[in-house]
């Protein structure tokens, strides 16, 4: 085995080549083409729906591949088909379905979030425990894919040559014409063994899951195959075009941020709040909360999706006019909090409480007051995530970047720089698809580190401003105290977050 240090030879980037980014989020499918030297040469994106109903969060998977045949058309229209050498596929982490030997959906995309499995979790823990323990995690949330696996097989018999597909999977499938191998990024929450690269059989077998039903494993960054006849013409993709294999979504925003080197951090604030760094060694979390994927060079990359984030915003202040109201927002001088959740799953990270919900410490007035609360809850979430990592031993001492749409909030990613009391890096583009564009150009023979250099480039940074980051740290201690109180945070994890803001 090659060291950590080790590196293949890599072709430097023809700078008018195009590698295209596809991205699958919760609310739309982004498509992004961009240049050797990092410029964005065409993008566009479509919106996508949901059904939500309690803990129940589902998709139609056949509006994940219009969604993003569509924007891949719009994105390309400008490009001239010979400049376009690759593309990669990101989508959320832990959504699943069935489909039949063709690749035809059987059932609805259950949502990275969905909750219906609660009730088989345990049995997954207990049977997988020692792979599970090995991988670092120790147990699996039931919003992840095995325990949605095992309700799904109990809805009824499945026809012959049904296949389980990861989100991505199904866009592979229609890109290629055929079934190609999984990513081991999506493959996580399935169960698929990160450390020994291979389903666990026996475990799997015992929880009654069908060899046949799952794909084959491969790494990151591996060519899958190429763009058939039919994909071409419905995407304008050129035929013949590499796909790479891609990864999650938290995972492809930190490539695209350029978050590549031990100790480095990219913290995706979108519908949810997604963190992904960089480690030389597996961390390991006792509570299962915090779980690594595998990273290139021997690298792991632990983090986490809390069930927070801005997708608040989007349910509290529906049609608002969000500069305007952040501008009062910042003139208010408020320091009430919110607990950002919006959904009934309960909260996934920086803690695991199924009975989470959201609450107010303070009374804010007004808009713009209630507002200005969740934008420093959200702050909060952040840093304690960063406490509990710190707590586990993963590195965090290099550089952190903001991405993801909640960045774009000028106020915002200040407020949360202000919040961490540390220096963070904004990208000039940034994002999911722009991560699966930087990886889509190591298919013409570059490695991920030198396709990161010559495509991403930081715009800015932010320094925190220490007088207010001490006006708001007793908020946030105030802010783990009242999570500690409602039985959610560990009064261990707790301690910790005094300690460090202490400091």
């Amino acid at each position: 085995m090659k060291s950590a240090r080790a590196r293949r030879p890599s072709r430097a980037l023809d700078p008018d080549a195009v590698h295209l980014g596809l991205d699958l989020g919760t609310q739309s499918a982004r498509a992004v083409a961009v240049d050797g030297t990092g410029r964005t040469v065409g993008a566009a994106s479509r919106p996508l729906s949901s059904r939500r109903e309690g803990v129940r969060h589902e998709q139609d998977p056949g509006q994940w591949w219009t969604a993003l045949a569509d924007a891949c058309r719009e994105a390309l229209a400008g490009v001239a088909p010979g400049r376009v050498r690759g593309l990669a596929v990101d989508a959320t982490s832990g959504t699943i379905l069935l489909a039949d030997g063709r690749g035809t959906p059987l059932t609805p995309g259950l949502m990275y979030d969905d909750g219906r499995a609660h009730a088989y979790a345990e049995r997954v823990n207990t049977t997988g425990a020692g792979v599970w323990e090995v991988s670092g995690y120790r147990s699996m949330q039931p919003s992840w894919a095995l325990p949605k696996l095992l309700w799904l097989l109990d809805q009824g018999p499945l026809p012959s040559g049904a296949r389980l597909l990861h989100q991505a999977d199904l866009i592979t499938w229609r890109l290629t014409g055929r079934q190609v191998a999984a990513d081991a990024g999506h493959a996580l929450k399935t169960g698929y063994d990160l450390v020994e690269e291979r389903w666990p059989e026996a475990e799997l077998s015992a929880l009654g899951v069908p060899d046949r039903l799952l794909p084959e494993v491969v790494r990151p960054g591996t060519v899958l195959g190429t763009v058939c006849a039919d994909a071409a013409r419905a995407t304008g993709i050129p035929v013949g075009t590499p796909v790479v294999a891609g990864t999650t979504d938290g995972c492809a925003a930190r490539i695209g941020a350029g978050a590549l080197a031990p100790g480095a951090w990219n913290s995706a604030l979108g519908t949810t709040l997604v963190l992904k760094g960089v480690s030389p060694r597996l961390v390991r979390d006792p509570a299962g909360i915090v779980y690594c994927h595998r990273g290139p060079g021997g690298t792991w990359l632990p983090g986490g999706a809390s069930s927070s984030g801005a997708g608040v915003i989007a349910r509290y202040f529906p049609g608002a006019d969000l500069d305007a109201l952040t501008r009062r927002a910042a003139a208010s001088g408020s320091t009430a909090v919110a607990y950002p959740l919006t959904g009934a799953g309960g909260e996934r990270f920086p803690f695991r409480a199924p009975g989470a919900s959201l609450f107010v410490l303070g009374e804010p007035t007004g808009d713009a007051e209630r507002f200005h609360a969740c934008l420093l809850g959200v702050a909060c979430v952040e840093r304690l995530c960063f406490d509990c990592l710190v707590r586990l031993g993963a590195p965090v001492g290099g550089p952190v970047t903001f991405t993801g749409g909640g960045a774009r909030n000028a106020y915002w990613s200040q407020l949360r720089a202000d919040v961490l009391g540390r220096t963070v890096r904004l990208p000039e583009r940034s994002g999911s698809a722009t991560g699966m564009a930087v990886l889509a150009a190591t298919a013409s023979g570059t490695t991920l580190e030198d396709a990161a250099a010559a495509m991403v480039r930081v715009r800015a940074e932010l320094r925190p401003d220490p007088a207010r980051t001490a006006r708001l740290l007793p908020r946030y201690l105030d802010f783990v105290d009242e999570l500690t109180r409602r039985g959610w945070l560990e009064p261990a994890v707790a301690a910790h977050a005094r300690r460090k803001a202490r400091q």
